[in-house]
Formats: structure tokens, sequence, C-alpha cells
């Protein structure tokens, strides 16, 4: 029993150092891959924000078109309504006739 009181403490305390050294060691090699993974997230980021001038250009266009596909629409539609006026007030003066 006497064996067992002072063999258990020192083998408990030889596992926690080897714990702990582990322990050490995946924190290092965790600290290195957040390093890895921030150069990678910054060279996406740098590549992304050159990107960001054609993505200003297609949306510049793209507003464009859509601002005149819209005022051509609304001419259209104008023109329709002004063949239709037009119409309906002929048949109109013919009904009244």
């Amino acid at each position: 029993m006497l064996f067992l009181q002072s063999f258990l403490p020192i083998c408990i305390y030889f596992l926690l150092i080897i714990l702990i050294i582990i322990g050490i060691i995946l924190g290092m090699r965790l600290i290195e891959l957040i390093d890895r993974a921030n150069n990678v997230l910054d060279n996406v980021e740098t590549k992304v924000n050159s990107l960001n001038g054609l993505f200003n250009i297609i949306d510049f266009t793209t507003n464009k078109v859509e601002g005149f596909t819209a005022r051509a629409t609304d001419l259209g539609s104008k023109i329709v309504k002004r063949v239709l006026k037009k119409k309906n007030n002929n048949r109109e003066e013919d009904d009244y006739e």
C-alpha cells in the first residue's frame, strides 16, 4: 500500500507532464495553421479587391442598360396608349354620329 501511495503520484505527475508537452506542441501547430489560413485569406482578399473595378464597371453598365430599357418601354407604352386613345376617340365620334 505504501508503494502505491508513493508510485501513483509520480505516475500521475509524469502523465501530466506528457499531457502538457502534447498540449504545447498542438498549440504551436494550431498557431502555425492559423497563420497559414490568415495568409491565404489575405491573398484571397487582395485578389477580390483587384476585381472590384471590374464589378463596378459591370454594375454601372447594367444600371445604364436598365435605365435605357425602362425609358424605351415607357415610350412604347405611351405610343400604344396614344394610338388606342385615338382609335377609341374615333369610335366614340362614329358612335355619336
